[in-house]
């Protein structure tokens, strides 16, 4: 079973891995956080992005905005 940190880092491809893999070692040096985990948060943060995304155009598909 994948771990928490496996799961965020899954949505990291293409231009939002770049991304992850330039704000990872700076903000891993001023908090507790590791490099790893700043990447799984990056990664979840786009994966619900991407869920509020599909929920809205799915409602305005709908016709419920």
């Amino acid at each position: 079973m994948p771990t928490a940190t496996q799961a965020g880092k899954a949505g990291l491809q293409g231009w939002r891995e770049k991304v992850a893999d330039g704000v990872a070692p700076p903000v891993s040096k001023r908090t507790p956080l590791n490099e790893d985990q700043i990447r799984a948060v990056i990664g979840a943060t786009f994966f619900v992005l991407a869920v509020i995304y599909i929920v809205n155009a799915v409602r305005a598909l709908l016709g419920d905005e």
